[in-house]
């Protein structure tokens, strides 16, 4: 399984990317953070909220029995990433703040990422795909 997060501030285009890579790799699954929550009823975003988070995705991950997972969300905190444990970090980093303010303040920036992307194009998709067929 290959696990692959794109994560960024809200509005950043996460769900678009992960929409057309999810229509590319054959045996996927995508996983978007809102329509976990929603799911869930789960709206909070304080740091436990957060952590709650990244444990649900990265279960989802792990029992999806898929050779790609896709998941979309904010990952704000290094923390959450770490928990996810990505083998394809890709970074949307595409808007300098988003329309949530304590979404902004918790932002830190990743230490490391496979792919950042400082605009959404379709470009992207096929970066995307070839990093993974170098992987794989």
């Amino acid at each position: 399984m290959i696990k692959i997060l794109i994560m960024g501030l809200s509005g950043a285009g996460k769900t678009t990317l992960a929409g057309k890579l999810a229509s590319r790799l054959p045996d996927a699954v995508w996983f978007n953070a809102d329509e976990q929550r929603k799911l869930h009823n789960d709206w909070d975003f304080s740091h436990a909220g957060r952590i709650r988070q990244a444990h649900r995705m990265r279960q989802l991950a792990e029992f999806s029995g898929k050779t790609y997972v896709i998941a979309d969300f904010i990952a704000a905190l290094e923390e959450q990433r770490d928990i996810f444990q990505p083998d394809v970090l890709i970074w949307m980093n595409t808007i300098p703040s988003c329309q949530f303010e304590d979404t902004n303040k918790a932002f830190q920036p990743p230490s490391h990422v496979d792919i950042r992307f400082d605009t959404l194009d379709d470009a992207n998709v096929d970066s995307v795909l070839s990093l993974i067929a170098h992987r794989g």
